[in-house]
């Protein structure tokens, strides 16, 4: 009988090394660093094909909920189950929710913990590697990847393999989880040749693992199954409950169970495998010219050489450089050397001192419904661009410190304004007063486009009175 393999897409990280294009609002996960497809499309697209495989679990961070549902509905994967995030809480409590859920509908599955952010080249071997992971889960063990090192990287943390296990083939016990080593260790461990890369990939049964959580880490457990139980269904997700979730400590899955638990085992795995952590990371993976330069968008490059560069919104330009990571964005221009490209990090944290909108918003800002972003703005006035998908519309609303013009550049708008409503066809406009209580509505096939200005003492996103949101939105 095939055993079901339920993934589990672990989506809540932020990914401040890849700032400006990864922001908290719009985090590295969601993001087509690689490809056409973003990096939480291309973990849901590449278990296919294995036996067994049941619908996806995601947990995410419940201000990306409606990107995440969206990515995976355009590559027409469906998620069994959105569990929502109030705050992030790192791994361990994140795989208890999911266990805890599976556990219940199915305690005979496998669950294959996945982040969201990896990249795997060799998708044959990574079929082969969930295969024996499966069959060691059903052993009755906690399986971790282990990554067959290519180099000594001190990025990774590593597991030190020991010996195999009676009755499978490929796994292996773990004799300790290493942390991040120096250069010269990291030599070592390569050349020792029982060491692998930590992954953060895992496979085990729902019980299993919640018997070692409850053994090791009970209030963690606790935690999370009050969150579930007392847990809002909001149209297709799990809104874990805000407070009990709020109250679970931190913890990972390495430190809350697998360093401890004395039933974990390994599975060595070569698979073309990458974290893609920073931007000298992303530069690695990119395709690159005779110069060892990485370049996407509007770029031109002169007796440069090893350079990412990276251009959204403008021309970018380099002349005589070497080993630089340039990224520009609409609103924002990154230039690092890539030997301290792990340290972008500290920009964003200046900036989130500072109180600055950068580390966590684009100028584009995605929406349910479509997407908005700023175009210009002074004193007393603000100038936005909409687009609204077809079918979809705004929440009723109304605004106490500003009105609002709409100028519909293309498609057809539907405006409801204080109980009546109206068609706004190409270059035409309506006026929305000041506490005039107004939706926007797309009735078409195609998506509308359209100029807001708005005008007012205040324009802050905060002014917003939703009076009934079809997205369940406060």
């Amino acid at each position: 009988m095939t055993t079901t393999i339920q993934p589990l897409i672990l989506s809540g990280g932020s990914g401040s090394r890849l700032w400006p294009l990864s922001r908290t609002l719009y985090p590295k996960q969601l993001l087509p660093l690689l490809g056409d497809a973003t990096l939480l499309q291309q973990t849901a697209k590449r278990l296919q094909g294995l036996p067994g495989l049941a619908t996806p679990m995601v947990v995410c961070n419940q201000e990306h909920r409606f990107l995440v549902a969206e990515q995976l509905r355009e590559i027409d994967i469906g998620a069994a189950s959105i569990f929502l995030e109030p705050v992030g809480r790192n791994t361990a409590p994140a795989v208890a929710v999911a266990a805890l859920a599976l556990e219940v509908q199915n305690p005979e599955a496998v669950l294959l913990v996945l982040p969201a952010d990896h990249l795997i080249k060799d998708l044959a071997a990574f079929h082969a590697a969930v295969e024996a992971a499966v069959a060691a889960a059903n052993a009755g063990r906690l399986v971790t990847f282990g990554i067959t090192p290519s180099a000594p990287e001190t990025g990774y943390g590593y597991i030190r393999a020991g010996g195999g296990i009676a009755g499978q083939a490929s796994a292996r016990a773990v004799e300790a989880f290493v942390e991040k080593p120096n250069a010269e260790r990291a030599a070592e461990f390569v050349a020792a040749g029982n060491y692998f890369w930590n992954s953060g990939m895992f496979a085990f049964r729902p019980g299993v693992f919640l018997e070692e959580l409850a053994r090791l880490r009970p209030d963690i457990l606790a935690a999370a199954r009050a969150s579930l139980e007392a847990a809002q269904r909001d149209l297709d997700f799990v809104r874990l409950d805000t407070a009990a979730f709020t109250a679970c400590p931190g913890e990972s899955i390495d430190y809350a169970v697998m360093e401890k638990t004395d039933r974990a085992a390994v599975v060595p795995a070569s698979i073309g495998w990458s974290d893609i952590g920073s931007w000298s990371s992303l530069w690695e993976h990119s395709a690159q010219d005779d110069d060892g330069n990485a370049l996407i968008g509007d770029v031109l490059v002169e007796s440069s050489r090893s350079c990412y560069v990276r251009a959204q919104s403008r021309l970018v330009a380099i002349v005589g450089v070497e080993d630089l990571v340039v990224v520009e964005t609409p609103d924002a221009v990154m230039v690092a050397h890539k030997t301290r490209a792990q340290d972008v990090k500290r920009i964003v944290a200046q900036l989130d001192k500072a109180g600055r909108s950068e580390s966590s918003l684009h100028r584009r800002v995605h929406r349910p419904w479509g997407w908005y972003e700023g175009v210009d703005g002074g004193e007393r006035f603000q100038v936005k661009r909409l687009m609204v998908k077809p079918g979809q519309r705004l929440s009723l609303q109304l605004h106490h410190h500003r009105a609002e013009h709409w100028i519909v550049v293309s498609g057809t708008a539907r405006v409801h304004r204080d109980g009546e409503s109206i068609l706004v066809a190409e270059n035409e406009s309506t006026f929305i007063p000041l506490g005039t209580s107004h939706r926007l509505e797309n009735p078409g096939r195609i998506p509308l486009h359209l100029i807001e200005v708005q005008s007012g003492s205040y324009l802050g996103e905060d002014d917003i009175v939703r009076l009934q949101d079809d997205y369940q939105r406060h």
